[in-house]
């Protein structure tokens, strides 16, 4: 499988003394004309990948800022399908690196190497499937290296050393390090042995290291990045969407404020 437009930018990133902000969105929250929108916008502030979550309606790791973008979602008839239309649309007005973050739930359906060619042929470049049972993983990564995309794994400060080791040495364009125990949301502080958990899985692989869970400022960021390559800010942005529908806040308006968001957060990437 040849160098991908994921590995491609983060790599590129990293190579010039960079550090990899990486905002996720839910696809279709609060629809998925804005959804487009704030991928673009995202894309203008420098942001070499962006993680797209696909609504369904079981969510175990999220907390409850995620699942309810998730059931709002699907509450306004969200459909895969048209998903993919709409990065298909989009796909060559951004030079951004799109991740689906996607349950198995919703691949098991579809069939894993129809999935992935699917999200392949609309414009991603990546996926994660964060609840795949560790006797079916092993399904995923070919489907995904046939399409051309990466297969990227999670690895939890709970794991074994030995499911570390398989997962650094299965995990393609970047490791997705989870900074904390629990599930997804904002938190106070970033966790105070997460620069020896980094260093510890820098001695399992060479890709990229970006973690994520409850990082929600650009001192947060600024501090992750003095280890990774990188920090995923997910809950405190699906929140900001939230608190702008609460306030009936326009399409325009999200987009502002979401990107305003993200330009100060990109401030933390440089340490």
């Amino acid at each position: 499988m040849s160098q991908n437009r994921l590995e491609k930018n983060l790599q590129s990133k990293i190579a010039s003394g960079g550090k990899c902000l990486m905002p996720y969105l839910t696809a279709g929250f609060p629809d998925l004309d804005t959804t487009v929108r704030l991928i673009e916008r995202f894309d203008s502030a420098g942001c070499p990948a962006i993680e797209v979550g696909f609504p369904f309606s079981d969510s175990i790791a999220d907390g409850p800022v995620i699942q309810e973008s998730f059931y709002h979602a699907l509450d306004n008839g969200f459909r895969v399908d048209a998903l993919l239309e709409a990065i298909g649309n989009l796909r060559s007005r951004v030079s951004t690196a799109l991740v689906a973050m996607v349950s198995m739930s919703l691949v098991a359906k579809r069939g894993v190497e129809r999935f992935a060619r699917d999200v392949a042929s609309a414009g991603f470049d990546a996926m994660i499937v964060p609840d795949v049972p560790v006797d079916e993983a092993d399904a995923v990564t070919p489907a995904a290296e046939s399409a051309g995309l990466c297969n990227v794994l999670m690895e939890a400060p709970t794991s074994s050393q030995a499911r570390r080791k398989w997962i650094a040495s299965k995990s393609r364009g970047f490791l997705y390090v989870i900074a904390s125990r629990g599930i997804t949301g904002e938190r106070q502080d970033v966790s105070g042995d997460l620069a020896a958990h980094v260093q510890a899985m820098r001695s399992l692989t060479d890709v990229p290291l970006i973690v994520g869970f409850g990082i929600n400022t650009p001192e947060h960021v600024r501090e992750v990045c003095r280890s990774a390559d990188g920090a995923i800010v997910g809950s405190a942005i699906v929140r900001r969407i939230t608190k702008c529908i609460e306030e009936s806040a326009s399409a325009d308006a999200i987009v502002d404020t979401l990107g305003r968001y993200v330009d100060a957060l990109q401030v933390g990437t440089t340490v």
